[in-house]
């Protein structure tokens, strides 16, 4: 049984024959046949997902951690006593953008990696090169070391990025992945509110001197991390990415071995897997073929993917780094206070991917998904109303803030969530890594430098602006979505995009050749 694409999926283009690409990614070892992907996308849920989830997944609550951290300390650093020359907008600004930089360039890099080596392989590193490049920021003595360690972190993020979704893809049921997916993304917010909470703390000079609440907070993310990391060693390597590497054995024990735990979880036998499919081994796959694929093979999705990550990069990379400068600007907030509303923010964005996540599973990607954008691009641009107005608050600007962002943040683990979803196998850690780089670069980068510019010079009206900017490519985004989303809820990865290496169906009875 073929476990590709539909018969006339719209999605899926045709494919005249098995393999693709260059003499070099026809280089190959075996051709298989194996219900593996079949086998795992009919799991019960068990404490064997659990432990793909604790060990993968709550890297983002340190990412929200330290970005967090980073924006309401921008004022703090910029005082005198914190042992950095550096100003609050070259913090929120500068320093942003080079964070965001570091992480568009660590998930190529590393997405690549991941796709060649192994998704353990790369998941472990990028979280050690994370680690490492948090610690010295802790240490940061000038403006050009604390840029570099800015950067390095994020190179270590945006790797994180492209392997961990794409093991949590392929190691999740699909009757899960949507929102799996959505939670672990958004699980981000978790972290950011601690780290609002944490800041309020290390900011206060009756409890730390200038110079050194800043560095334990970094301290405190290594800490957790090195946590995680020894967690993580027991994350097993994706079994999609094992058998079409050669490594078929080794693929059918992690297969089994959650089998196993399903069947300790449920007390009963589980179903025959749905079908197999047949797979021609390859050891690396050429970049060229990867690009092929993207951009020739998937135009319409590759428009997708670009248009969600461009809209929700803009818009949270500016407000992550940007809100407790404009508190602070307009509203006269303490910088060490500034976390309070931050915190009730994070607090919204969580709840709306924990709350919204099942939907995406059962209502659907394509409703979801672009309801979520356009609903919360069309609050944010009542928000920017009423902020040119000066009709709000601080109090009542965080609160419209959390009211758009609760389904914002739905939408923006989405995502990552189609990216991860609707291109073949052997190109989705690349695939994840070229349009978080791209979408990233666009809004990601320029997003922060224009909140920063925007809101130094204290005039309402150019805030509102930038907000109207971000409330416009999520709803565009949105739109985007109506005409050219996939409907992939609850259906296999295979079955969303064929993989490269897979051969045409075999005639009944007939082994593969």
């Amino acid at each position: 049984m073929r476990t590709g694409a539909k018969r006339g999926d719209p999605d899926e283009p045709a494919r005249p024959g098995g393999g693709t690409g260059t003499a070099a990614d026809r280089a190959t070892t075996a051709l298989v046949r194996t219900a593996v992907p079949a086998r795992l996308d009919r799991l019960p849920w068990s404490g064997w997902h659990w432990r793909i989830v604790i060990g993968l997944g709550t890297v983002w609550i340190l990412d929200g951690l330290e970005v967090t951290l980073v924006g309401n300390m921008a004022a703090r650093l910029a005082e005198p006593g914190s042992g950095l020359d550096i100003t609050a907008s070259q913090v929120s600004g500068l320093g942003a953008a080079l964070y965001v930089t570091g992480a568009c360039t660590g998930a190529l890099f590393f997405g690549w990696l991941t796709d060649r080596f192994g998704r353990k392989k790369l998941f472990l590193i990028t979280l050690a090169v994370y680690l490492a490049a948090t610690g010295l920021t802790a240490l940061a003595w000038t403006p050009g070391f604390f840029y570099a360690m800015r950067f390095c972190t994020g190179l270590g993020i945006g790797g994180e990025y492209a392997a961990v979704n794409s093991a949590i893809d392929e190691l999740i049921p699909s009757a899960y992945r949507g929102r799996i997916d959505i939670v672990i993304n958004g699980s981000f917010w978790i972290g950011a509110f601690a780290g609002s909470l944490l800041s309020m703390v290390f900011l206060r000079t009756a409890f730390f001197p200038v110079g050194v609440g800043w560095r334990l907070a970094f301290g405190l993310g290594v800490i957790l991390g090195f946590v995680i990391l020894l967690v993580r060693r027991h994350v097993p390597e994706s079994p999609r990415w094992l058998f079409i590497h050669g490594r078929a054995e080794e693929a059918e024990s992690v297969a089994g071995q959650a089998e196993e735990a399903a069947r300790h979880a449920t007390g009963r036998e589980l179903p025959p897997p749905a079908g197999e499919i047949t797979i021609r081994q390859r050891h690396t796959i050429g970049f060229v073929t990867i690009a092929r694929t993207v951009f020739t093979r998937y135009p319409r999705r590759t428009a997708l993917g670009l248009s969600l990550f461009i809209g929700q990069a803009f818009l949270y990379n500016a407000v992550t780094f940007g809100y407790a400068t404009i508190l602070v600007t307009f509203y006269d907030v303490p910088d060490d206070s500034t976390g309070y509303y931050y915190a009730v923010i994070a607090f919204g964005n969580f709840l709306g991917p924990l709350l919204l996540s099942r939907l995406f599973d059962t209502v659907g990607r394509k409703p979801m998904i672009s309801g979520t954008y356009i609903l919360s691009g069309l609050l944010l641009f009542v928000t920017a109303f009423l902020f040119d107005r000066e009709a709000l608050s601080a109090v009542t600007l965080t609160a419209c803030w959390t009211v758009a962002l609760f389904f914002a943040s739905a939408g923006a683990s989405s995502a990552y969530l189609t990216v991860s979803e609707i291109f073949p196998m052997e190109t989705r850690a690349m695939a994840i890594a070229f349009f978080y780089a791209v979408g990233t670069a666009a809004g990601g980068i320029s997003g922060p430098l224009v909140f920063a510019s925007l809101t130094e010079s204290g005039v309402p009206r150019d805030t509102a602006l930038a907000f109207g900017l971000g409330a416009t490519l999520m709803v565009a985004a949105g739109v985007v979505e109506l005409f050219l989303g996939v409907k992939a809820e609850r259906r296999g990865l295979e079955s969303i995009a064929t993989p490269l290496s897979a051969e045409p169906d075999e005639p009944p009875g007939q082994p593969p050749r």
